[in-house]
């Protein structure tokens, strides 16, 4: 994709789904390796996904005591940015930023619309969680959620390098070799990998869980779900399936 590109986002604050355009889907067949797993498909600068943070939280925690594989997807919902930080943009960012928090009860702040310039490329984003997953697999999601938390409640801008230090301080992650790792070929690849694969899974909107059994697919949340609601629907589905 052009980093030139502009990308046009639509958010419903009814469902709480930020859709995207289509992406690229690959044609190499995917290879299941567990009998059941779940994939949870989100950016870090996508607001819903902030909104539902606490809520994937509780469903990992819930895969875990559940012996449920937890995948973490990156979905690239504005890939090079490009759009022009005008006071339209801005509003309308403000103006979903302040549903997401009203129905969540996430934090916010809102000094990043004094900025003169930004350019909301969440592509830097998302290859940091790439990087952390391959670097410390266990603390993916813990990574996620302080990238979200340092952008959306102190607007620390994510496309900086040393925005991710204190994080890797915070997770004991070696910030040389996040470093190194973040700016590699190989993990500008991967992480447009996972661009692909979220396509692959049929999800064009983040947040979005998809719960997988055997070679069937089921997509359990499209925008803002309640973790009650994730697990009663994985509940349903084993009980189909059993």
């Amino acid at each position: 994709m052009s980093q030139n590109k502009q990308i046009e986002v639509q958010c419903d604050p009814i469902t709480g789904l930020c859709k995207i355009p289509d992406f690229e889907i690959n044609d190499t067949a995917i290879v299941w390796n567990n009998d059941e797993e779940l994939f949870y498909i989100g950016d870090p600068m996508c607001s819903w996904c902030w909104g539902i943070s606490p809520q994937i939280n509780a469903l990992q925690r819930y895969a875990t005591k559940e012996h449920i594989k937890f995948n973490l997807i990156m979905g690239g919902l504005r890939p090079g940015g490009g759009q022009e930080w005008d006071e339209s943009f801005k509003q309308y960012l403000k103006h979903h930023w302040q549903q997401v928090s009203k129905r969540s009860g996430q934090p916010f702040s809102f000094s990043l619309f004094e900025k003169d310039a930004f350019n909301y490329d969440t592509e830097p984003a998302c290859r940091a969680v790439v990087t952390a997953r391959t670097l410390a697999p266990e603390k993916t999601l813990t990574f996620y959620e302080l990238i979200q938390y340092y952008f959306y409640a102190t607007s620390k801008d994510p496309k900086q390098l040393e925005f991710y230090k204190p994080i890797c301080e915070t997770l004991d992650i070696d910030f040389k070799v996040f470093s190194d790792n973040f700016n590699s070929k190989s993990i500008k690849a991967a992480t447009k990998a996972d661009f692909i694969k979220s396509r692959d899974l049929g999800i064009q909107g983040f947040p979005s869980v998809v719960f997988r059994q055997k070679d069937k697919l089921y997509v359990i949340a499209r925008g803002y779900t309640e973790f009650d609601a994730l697990k009663t629907s994985i509940l349903k589905l084993k009980r189909k399936n059993d």
